[in-house]
């Protein structure tokens, strides 16, 4: 399967060369750097294997409750409520998939997230859907080891600007095998500075 994708890369990516020479008379069709099919091979044989990262997030498999606190404005009433959250390595352990369930101001929230840890950009990526948009928010994140959390940065639309992404930020802090925190930080829609919109402390369910 390895041989058959790294065929079909390098042949897809020589003809984009020859068009690419073709076509352009700048810097572009030199920058290509060509490489041979043994270190595409191996290349791609260390991007799919899993590693020490993706067995951090298998530990956090399982059924979880949590302790949902959101604001709508900085300094504003925060809004508490519950939520549950099952977490499932699928494509044997290179992603987590999890699944949300709770309340939004009275109104059912369901919600699902990909995580996994890119072995060749070194940074978790995820992305994240739900009930109350039509939008897909995505963001990479690096794992800092001394804190055990990743901080993720990515965009998310914001309906009342559509011309332009929502700047977004997540800090997941992993406690122990048995508790775990979410911080999301967004613009407040007032003045556009960062603030902590939503925290969200995960319980194992016994």
């Amino acid at each position: 399967m390895f041989i058959f994708c790294t065929a079909f890369l390098l042949t897809a990516c020589e003809k984009g060369k020859t068009n690419m020479s073709k076509e352009s008379t700048g810097s572009d069709a030199t920058t290509w750097k060509p490489i041979d099919s043994a270190t595409a091979t191996k290349a791609w044989m260390a991007y799919a294997t899993p590693g020490d990262m993706h067995k951090m997030l298998a530990k956090y498999g399982g059924n979880w409750t949590g302790e949902t606190t959101m604001w709508m404005e900085e300094g504003g009433k925060p809004m508490k409520s519950t939520s549950e959250c099952s977490n499932k390595m699928i494509f044997d352990g290179r992603y987590q998939m999890s699944n949300y369930k709770g309340n939004f101001m009275g109104m059912p929230f369901e919600g699902m997230s990909i995580m996994g840890y890119d072995n060749a950009k070194k940074k978790f990526v995820s992305t994240w859907i739900d009930n109350m948009g039509t939008g897909i928010m995505k963001a990479e994140g690096e794992w800092n080891a001394s804190k055990k959390s990743i901080e993720f940065k990515g965009t998310a639309t914001d309906p009342s600007r559509p011309d332009k992404d929502c700047e977004m930020r997540e800090v997941y802090t992993f406690t122990d095998d048995n508790n775990h925190t979410l911080e999301m930080y967004g613009p407040d829609w007032k003045t556009g500075k960062e603030m902590k919109t939503m925290e969200i402390k995960f319980t194992r369910k016994k």
